[in-house]
Formats: structure tokens, C-alpha cells, sequence
């Protein structure tokens, strides 16, 4: 039996805590020894996720600072379970308490609800994607030891409503994907999705859109053929992030229009070097990697608390005008880059793990 709060298999992170509770943190197990634990970036990976970095994004303002209780030692991991805590301390439960009887609308109140039969309505309690700390301090972690692997894994912004970049990753300088608040390697796009942002929240309402993610440097060999295919650990780790609503990888739905002449992957040979001269399978061939560039995009529904009003059920049944309160985000896309990150990492690492593993 599995009670969902623990994820992956030889590298696996166990969670816990609620959005209003007194932390959220959770258990790192499987980090290899010897790995060097650069708490600035673990740190930094928190301060790209933590509200209020910016006048499109929720104004919670929290410090999200993590500390690491154990499995380290002089700076290195042990091998041991690595246990870390974040506390929360900018709580305003009372915004919610006017929703403490009533389900609000596409929040997951109703089915926690008819699943325990209690639920915490301050902020979600679970359900908030707040709990997606403890995913970025596991995703740190896994990306400090594929740092050593040299395997690198950028997210970025490509979509806001219907404000999206007209070109594949290989075209941007990724590096530059922090220099505005929307996390979007294009500088005039990132100005009129950031103008969208702006609107919608001034009139109460919410946006989606899409994040892409590259991962360069995986090596091949990497998931199985049958179940566990490395595509679908992806998009499990990705359809298991709050509000995400979708996942393709390589060319996705938009090769469905084409003939395979037009995407077949031609092999080549260059200085003993196996390649393809094209990348359309997304770096991921009958479940495996083969040591291209891995690719995908993972789409964010609007966020669904709304500051405006809305119809809705109370616990009895009666219809209620629900009016929310409190600071949420307009839009979820610049938060959720580096939640996507942390889980390609994690999926990443424990499939190399994995791999390795296997071979004697």
C-alpha cells in the first residue's frame, strides 16, 4: 500500500507538512556519499520558488530558509538520509476562514473532502502548492550530484496565455532566463507576457501557459523498455505537480500532423560518435535515452482561486457566493520554473542510479 507522499526509487523524497501547519520539509534517501552539499544553491533553487520575488507573483512574503538536519557531514553527503525543514512564518489563516465550510471551485477541498472526510482549509492545507518546497530541496540535492555527472536542466517560461516564443530552445541564451520576472529567455516576449500577467490580476482573474524544460549531457541508456519508459517517469513527475494540466515530450501533439519521413531521427556516425541529425524523438527513443538533448513542455491550468466572486456549494449543500481573500498568484508559470527543474533532476538521478544498478 502507498500513501503518495514519497517519490522515486533507489533516490526517493519523502514529504511533509501543510501550508499553515508550523513547516514543511521532508527526507532525501538515496543521495550517493561524497556528494559536495553547496547550501547557497539549494538556498537559491528556495528563492526562486518562495512568493513575493516580484510584483506578478503572490505577496506572501516568506523567507523559505532550509535547514539540513542530518545526512551531511564537512560539507559532503554521509549516504544517510538527509532530513530538512522549512518553516513557515507569514501565515494569514484567518483569510481563509470563510472558506472553512464550502468547496471552492477546481481546488481539491470537494475530493480531499469525500476522501478523509476532514480537510484543512487554511490555504489547502496539503493540496497547497506550497508543499512543492520540499520537491525543490530534493530537486537540489539531485541536481547537485548530476552537477558532478556533468548534467545540466534548464525550465523555462514559453507560454503565457496565448503569448508564446515562435522558436525551439536552441535558438535562446538560457542563461538568461532569470534576468525578468516571468523566467523567459526572450526579452520582448517576457515584457508582454508580463503585461498579461498585470491585467489579468488587476481584474481579479488568473493565466496559464507552459514551461519547457532541456535537459543536456543525460547519457544514453537511461529508463526500460516496458514500463518505467524514462518519458513516462517524466510525465508522472510532471502531472504530479499542482495545476499542471498536460506533458509532451519532443515533438509531442504537433508531430501528429506529420509523416514519418518528416521526423525520423536519422543515425549518423561523426569520429566514433553516434547522433542523430535530427532531435524530433526529444532525446527519449522506445522508452530509453539516447544521449541527445531531452525535451518537453508541461502546461499550467490558471490558477483557480480567483479574486472575484464565485458560485460554489457550502458542506450542506446550499449555494454560496464564495469571495476569496488573502495574496495569490495571477499566474503560476515563474514559481513553477524551478519546481520543474527539481523534478526532471530527481527523475533523472534515480534513473541513473538505476541504471547503474543494473550493470554488473
Amino acid at each position: 500500500m502507498t500513501v503518495g507522499n514519497s517519490f522515486g526509487h533507489l533516490f526517493r523524497l519523502t514529504t511533509f507538512g501543510e501550508s499553515h501547519g508550523d513547516a514543511v520539509g521532508g527526507v532525501v534517501d538515496g543521495l550517493p556519499a561524497g556528494i559536495d552539499i553547496d547550501m547557497d544553491f539549494i538556498q537559491a533553487q528556495l528563492n526562486r520558488r518562495r512568493p513575493g520575488q516580484s510584483r506578478i507573483t503572490t505577496q506572501r512574503n516568506e523567507a523559505d530558509s532550509v535547514e539540513l538536519l542530518s545526512g551531511v557531514f564537512e560539507g559532503k553527503s554521509t549516504g544517510a538520509p538527509i532530513g530538512f525543514i522549512v518553516r513557515n512564518t507569514n501565515q494569514h489563516s484567518h483569510d481563509y476562514d470563510n472558506m472553512r465550510n464550502l468547496f471552492r471551485p477546481s481546488h481539491a477541498d470537494y475530493t480531499y473532502y469525500y476522501k478523509y472526510g476532514i480537510r484543512d482549509h487554511r490555504g489547502g492545507g496539503r493540496s497547497s502548492a506550497r508543499i512543492t518546497i520540499s520537491r525543490c530541496v530534493g530537486g537540489a540535492l539531485a541536481m547537485l550530484a548530476l552537477r558532478q555527472l556533468g548534467i545540466g536542466i534548464t525550465a523555462y517560461t514559453s507560454q503565457v496565455g496565448n503569448i508564446a516564443l515562435d522558436k525551439d530552445y536552441r535558438h535562446y541564451d538560457l542563461t538568461t532566463i532569470d534576468d525578468n520576472a516571468v523566467r523567459c529567455p526572450d526579452a520582448d516576449k517576457a515584457k508582454e507576457m508580463e503585461a498579461l500577467v498585470l491585467q489579468v490580476k488587476k481584474e481579479g482573474d488568473t493565466i496559464g501557459g507552459v514551461i519547457t524544460c532541456v535537459i543536456q549531457g543525460c547519457p544514453p541508456g537511461l529508463g526500460n523498455p516496458e514500463f518505467g519508459k524514462l518519458h513516462a517517469e517524466l510525465g508522472s513527475a510532471m502531472l504530479s505537480i499542482n495545476a499542471v494540466k498536460g506533458f509532451e515530450y519532443g515533438d509531442g501533439f504537433a508531430g501528429t500532423t506529420l509523416r514519418g519521413s518528416q521526423v525520423n531521427d536519422i543515425w549518423r556516425c561523426e569520429e566514433q560518435h553516434f547522433t542523430t541529425a535530427t532531435n524530433h524523438s526529444g532525446g527519449i527513443q522506445g522508452g530509453i535515452s539516447n544521449g541527445n538533448d531531452i525535451y518537453f513542455r508541461v502546461a499550467f491550468k490558471p490558477v483557480a482561486t480567483l479574486l472575484q466572486p464565485q458560485e460554489t456549494v457550502d458542506l450542506q449543500g446550499n449555494q454560496v457566493t464564495l469571495e476569496a481573500k488573502g495574496r495569490h498568484d495571477p499566474c503560476v508559470l515563474p514559481r513553477a520554473v524551478p519546481i520543474v527543474e527539481a523534478m526532471a533532476a530527481m527523475v533523472i538521478l534515480d534513473q541513473y542510479l538505476t541504471n547503474k544498478a543494473t550493470h554488473i
